[in-house]
């Protein structure tokens, strides 16, 4: 056997390994789904989006993956970050919003602290060692944090629902955890005390005058390779005496945004994804890009907006400033002007009066 086909045989060899590992670590990643009553997003085994969505197949995954093109990241070192000063024990008088980053955000009111898509992870991946990492720290200290009432998930991708983060906020707060449909099992599979499934439209009182409704997102789910969509994605929206927040968790862009305006004509606050849209072939039905993120917040009729899921994991390939850059170049274009759309700056706080 010449050497030439001894390489040949080692590659293929190398290569089946690693179909072994990824498919193994799949199989492992991957939960039960939801089961229950059949319905018009349920078709009994998976959940399907609002009206008629291009979906991607495995084919389109490889093709994407194989023509990356990704734009620069560069790490910004913690010692490098001011952090935002300890947020309020409570507020009681209208609402604070504090932008963690990612899609995390502190929505303060009423004398209740709400957290979303908590992540203060360094990677959102099944495995530690490889994955979307980090390249911004959040914007406050894990420590830091006062007492949460309730945390938000949207769905189950590791960028949004970050078991570890979840696990510490259980073992120090013990909040009340609102998940879409199916998706609380991987809790209470880790012992978590207070969860609730919420599906499109069902709503959930959480104190005197608050309450949380979930709506509809385009989106999809799977923490591994074989349990795609079989549990819910949703977006919220907060129901407070300080004004309506909405949201949006992970979402494409379609006419279910003009349906939840109908239900909730007043939106006080916006919080809507802009980043991880390119290339726009793949990922366009499934993220918003910033362009789409403004169209969303007219749709909506929201007072004001803010900027969500950008710049802090590489999850597309959009580059780390492309998304700003981008909306930039969109809210100043005619039709956009005096559009009240703003991103904020990690551990930044707005004040709703």
């Amino acid at each position: 056997m010449n050497i030439f086909v001894k390489i040949i045989l080692w590659v293929i060899a190398l290569l089946v390994m690693a179909s072994v590992t990824i498919v193994s670590i799949g199989w492992m990643a991957s939960k039960p789904g939801y089961e229950g009553p059949v319905s018009d997003h349920f078709n009994g085994t998976t959940f399907e989006n609002p009206g008629n969505v291009p979906s991607k197949d495995f084919v389109d995954v490889m093709k994407w993956y194989l023509q990356r093109d990704q734009g620069e990241w560069t790490r910004i070192p913690e010692e490098e970050v001011t952090f935002a000063e300890k947020p309020a024990r409570k507020v009681t008088k209208g609402m604070v919003i504090t932008f963690i980053n990612h899609s995390t955000f502190l929505i303060q009111t009423g004398g209740v602290n709400i957290l979303t898509d908590p992540v203060w992870s360094d990677r959102v991946s099944p495995v530690s060692f490889a994955g979307p990492k980090r390249y911004r720290p959040a914007g406050v200290k894990f420590e830091d944090l006062p007492e949460i009432d309730v945390v938000l998930i949207s769905h189950n991708h590791y960028d949004h629902l970050d078991l570890e983060t979840l696990k510490k906020l259980e073992e120090k707060f013990q909040p009340q955890f609102i998940t879409p449909l199916g998706v609380s099992q991987l809790l209470k599979g880790t012992l978590f005390r207070y969860t609730l499934e919420l599906d499109w439209w069902e709503e959930k009182a959480i104190h005197t005058n608050i309450s949380i409704h979930s709506v509809p997102a385009q989106h999809f789910s799977a923490r591994g390779l074989f349990d795609r969509n079989k549990t819910l994605w949703s977006g919220y929206v907060i129901k407070s005496p300080a004004g309506n927040v909405y949201f949006a968790g992970d979402t494409g862009y379609g006419d279910f945004f003009k349906v939840i305006q109908q239900k909730f004509p007043v939106i006080k606050v916006g919080l809507i994804p802009i980043g991880a849209y390119k290339p726009q072939w793949f990922m366009g039905p499934m993220h918003l890009n910033p362009e789409e993120a403004l169209q969303v917040h007219k749709d909506l009729r929201a007072q004001i907006s803010f900027g969500m899921h950008f710049g802090t994991f590489p999850l597309a390939d959009d580059g780390m400033k492309d998304p700003e850059n981008d909306f930039m170049k969109a809210i100043q274009k005619p039709e956009n002007r005096g559009v009240n759309f703003k991103l904020l700056t990690e551990g930044d706080s707005f004040r709703i009066r």
